[in-house]
This record gives C-alpha cells, sequence and structure tokens, in this order.
C-alpha cells in the first residue's frame, strides 16, 4: 500500500512560484463576473450617488467595462418593465442593489429581492418588472458587451417566446 500524501508526491505548490496563475486584472469565467457584481454591489460608494429615477422610462447608466465585458446600472420605479427580451450573444449576471424585482420567464415567475443574482446565458428571455411599491436598482454585467436586445412577444403567459420581426 502507498502511504505517500500528494503533498510528499508533488512537493508545496507554493514553494513552486511558476506554478501559480498570477491573479488577473478583469474577471473572464462566470464566477469571476459574479464576484465582479457582487464586489460592486457591496460597495455603495460606486454607485449609489449615480443613481436617478425618472417616471417616463427606465434609467440606466453605464458603470464600467474591461477587455470584453460591461457593467449597467439601471433604476425602475414602481410599475416599470424590461419587455420580454433576450441579450443577443451576451451572458449577463443581474443583482438586485435595492427595492424587488420580479422575472418572468416561460418557467413562471420568481421574485429578486435585495441581494438576489440571476445568471443567464446568451438566448435567455425574460422580463423584469418592479410590480413593488418602491424604487428599484439593479446592476447588469454582459458578457461580452451588450450590442442587442431582441424583444420578444409571447400568445399567452410563461409560453415560448417568438422574436419580434420589423
Amino acid at each position: 500500500m502507498n502511504s505517500d500524501s500528494d503533498l510528499q508526491i508533488a512537493g508545496d505548490i507554493l514553494e513552486v512560484p511558476h506554478l501559480l496563475q498570477p491573479p488577473r486584472e478583469h474577471p473572464a469565467t462566470v464566477a469571476e463576473f459574479v464576484g465582479l457584481a457582487r464586489e460592486i454591489a457591496a460597495d455603495r460608494s460606486q454607485w449609489a450617488h449615480l443613481v436617478r429615477y425618472d417616471a417616463t422610462t427606465r434609467w440606466y447608466h453605464w458603470l464600467r467595462t474591461g477587455p470584453g465585458y460591461e457593467v449597467w446600472l439601471l433604476s425602475w420605479v414602481p410599475g416599470q418593465g424590461s419587455g420580454r427580451h433576450d441579450h443577443g450573444r451576451s451572458s449577463g449576471v443581474l443583482t438586485v442593489l435595492e427595492g424587488t424585482l420580479t422575472e418572468h420567464t416561460r418557467r413562471g415567475t420568481r421574485a429578486l429581492p435585495h441581494g438576489a443574482q440571476r445568471v443567464f446565458a446568451p438566448g435567455y428571455v425574460h422580463e423584469v418588472v418592479n410590480d413593488a411599491l418602491e424604487p428599484a436598482v439593479s446592476l447588469h454585467v454582459y458578457h461580452p458587451g451588450l450590442t442587442e436586445m431582441p424583444m420578444h412577444t409571447a400568445t399567452a403567459p410563461h409560453c415560448e417566446a417568438r422574436p419580434v420581426t420589423a
């Protein structure tokens, strides 16, 4: 029976600096994009002073960008919604910073309270609405940066969405 541990066989990886991965300046994985969103959400000084509310349209503000991604800040007064849409070729992370939003998909409806996060892949169709009585603020990270947001129609609640064509 072999009683050697992995450490005895390979040695301490921290003693071999050339095997360590350098820390990344920008996120590149889903987990790192989720981490970026959490980091920004936790530091109100990065975003709270920028928030504006507009009763006529959803307000949004481009917060930052990096290689292949961008971060947006959105506000939602009661009753405002996104319409049923997808994000083209972009994946994303939605984080609720203040208030509560509601997400509608073909699979059902989900409340997104303060701190909730949703991760989605290209082609994910949803509608986000502020059904609450208080304003809400959300953070959106897109990779690659958002270049299109096709709108969709649905013939009945929770059914398969269809792209809107001109």
